[in-house]
Parts: structure tokens; sequence; C-alpha cells
């Protein structure tokens, strides 16, 4: 717990928290949006997320090429606003009868805001400590994506039942757009937990390949 008293630490863990929350989540309900609500099978939907899933390849290695050269602060912060940007603007538009077009510009804003505050996050956790402290920041980080993931998609569920239900493809709307909505307001708030880091700093381990990775992994590349 002591590695909390440092500030870049606590507060990338706060925002790798709040972004695996809102990403997971969201991730949980797009999919089944485009299935239950939009009528595609898996295969379909899959590739209809892709605009969201696919700017990690463009995105994230620019970022953690620059995140060390400008601080962690900028792509948490920004990445997370993007994020936010995508979710609600999704959240507004969402029916039944929405044309795919329609989606294409707020997945990749929230793809690649993701993309940006992804590697950062990571940075900012494991540049803060010693290198004899690197496998407790490590399982921290690691610890913290997998409970805000688990907190993000219950309490979106809970938002879903209030509102809709699986009933039809209008009363799947009705409890998605409140859903990813607040997948937006985690994200907005994760934004603002990013803004707590330091100003640039020198960096004290490499980019951070393994967050790349990590965003491989939830878009099932």
């Amino acid at each position: 717990m002591r590695l909390f008293r440092s500030r870049a630490f606590a507060a990338g863990n706060a925002s790798g928290f709040l972004l695996f929350a809102a990403l997971l989540s969201a991730l949980f309900f797009l999919a089944q949006f485009l299935q239950t609500a939009r009528g595609h099978g898996p295969l379909d939907t899959g590739l209809r997320l892709l605009p969201w899933t696919a700017t990690l390849f463009v995105v994230a290695p620019v970022a953690g090429a620059l995140v060390n050269r400008l601080g962690e602060r900028p792509f948490i912060a920004g990445g997370l606003l993007r994020q936010a940007v995508g979710m609600a603007w999704i959240g507004l538009i969402a029916a039944p009868d929405l044309a795919y077009a329609n989606l294409v510009a707020p997945l990749v804003v929230a793809g690649a805001g993701v993309s940006m505050a992804m590697p950062a996050a990571q940075n900012a956790v494991m540049g803060s400590v010693a290198p004899t402290a690197l496998g407790k920041a490590s399982g921290t980080f690691n610890t913290v994506r997998q409970l805000g993931g688990v907190f993000g998609i219950t309490i979106l569920v809970v938002v879903f039942a209030a509102a809709g239900s699986y009933a039809s493809p209008q009363a799947f709307s009705d409890g998605f757009a409140p859903a990813i909505g607040l997948a937006a307001a985690l994200s907005l708030v994760g934004a603002a937990a990013g803004t707590a880091l330091p100003g640039r700093r020198r960096a004290t381990q490499p980019a951070p390949t393994d967050a790349v990775q990590e965003i491989k992994t939830w878009s099932g590349s």
C-alpha cells in the first residue's frame, strides 16, 4: 500500500480502474446492441466493431512512443475524454433503426481515446516505482484493471435492467442508451483522475509495449 503514496502511482491506477470499467462494460453491451437491437450475427458484429478496435494499430504505437517525451497526463486525460465523447455520442443516437454508418465516427473516436490512454496509464504506474518494486506495481495495475472491468459491467447491468430488457429491439435500446451513457460518465471521471498525474517527467521504464498487447486482448486480435 505504500506505493500509493506516489501521486503518479495512485492516479495511474485510478485512471486505469475507470478506463477498464468503461471499456469492458461498453464492449459487453455494444456487441449485444448490434446483435439484439440491430439483428446482426456474431461475425457481422465483430466486423462492425473494427472501427473501434482497429485504432490500436495506429494510435497505440504512436502514443507509446510519445508518452515518455510528453508525459502521461495529456494521453490519459485526453484519451479518456475522447472515449467519453464517443460513448456519449453512441448513447444519444442508439435506436433499433440506427444506420451502421452513423456508428463509425463515434467508434473511431472512442477507440482512439482508449488506445491513447491505456499505454499511458500503465507507463504512469510502472514508471513511478523503483526497479525492485516492478513486480508489485505490475500486479497491482493488473488487479485494479480486472476489478474495474467487473465494477463497470456490474453497474451498467443495473442501469440497463432498470430501463430496458431483452423483450424487443426497442426495449433493449431503451436500456442500452443510459447504460452506455454511464460508460461515458466513467470515462469522464477517469479523465479527471488523469489530470492529477504529475507533469512531464523522466520515465524510469521503457515504453509500455504490454499495454498494446492488452488492447489486442480486449479487441480479440
